[in-house]
Order: C-alpha cells, then structure tokens, then sequence
C-alpha cells in the first residue's frame, strides 16, 4: 500500500501535486532514474549517485518500496544480498525522467554556455 505523504494531507490535489508527493525528495527522482539501466544493488547506487550520504539514501529506498515505485529483493545467502528494481508502476515514470533529463539537457547546458 502505498504511504500517505504529510505534505499532501489525505493525498488531495490535482494529479500533478498527488504525482510529487510520491517523487518529491532530494534524491529519488535520481535513484528512478539510476533503476532505469536495472536491477542493482544498494552499493551500487552509492557509487552510482556519490554525494548521497548511506542514510538518506536507505531512507529514500524505502520511501520508493513504500510507494510502490521500486521492488527490493532479499536473497537468503551469506552475506545478504539485497538488489533494488523498478516495480511496473516506477517503470512507468520512464517518459516523466527522460523528459526531465532532455529538458535539463537542452536548457542547463545552454544556460552554462551563457554564463561563461
């Protein structure tokens, strides 16, 4: 089931609002994106994402499972292995993240250019 965001009470609001209560966070539409290549594992991440401290990122993980966004897997082996995917709902984010990273591909490189 997925959490109840505090910043959006009872999960009123037009979609879009409903939609950032779920993404909203420092790190997670980049931990999304980051799951688009596939499954991987939380060290993985780290060395994917290197300015996320461990505890935030676990902390956004688990928001993202709680939501229903992204799947965490335990494997029952020495030591545990836990590897983290898109769940068919975060899957469909996709065309929301390459849109975002487009834009910012488009605009944030010219705005540097235009600074220099």
């Amino acid at each position: 089931m997925p959490r109840v965001s505090s910043k959006v009470p009872g999960v009123q609001g037009c979609a879009v609002e409903r939609t950032l209560s779920l993404i909203d966070g420092k790190w997670k539409i980049v931990v999304l994106y980051k799951l688009l290549r596939g499954t991987l594992r939380f060290n993985e991440l780290r060395r994917l994402i290197p300015n996320v401290t461990q505890r935030m990122l676990t902390h956004q993980l688990r928001e993202l499972e709680a939501d229903g966004l992204i799947v965490r897997t335990v494997y029952a082996q020495v030591p545990p292995r836990v590897e983290y995917s898109l769940s068919a709902r975060g899957r469909s984010l996709e065309p929301v993240l390459m849109a975002m990273k487009e834009w910012g591909d488009t605009n944030l490189s010219s705005q540097e250019a235009q600074a220099a």
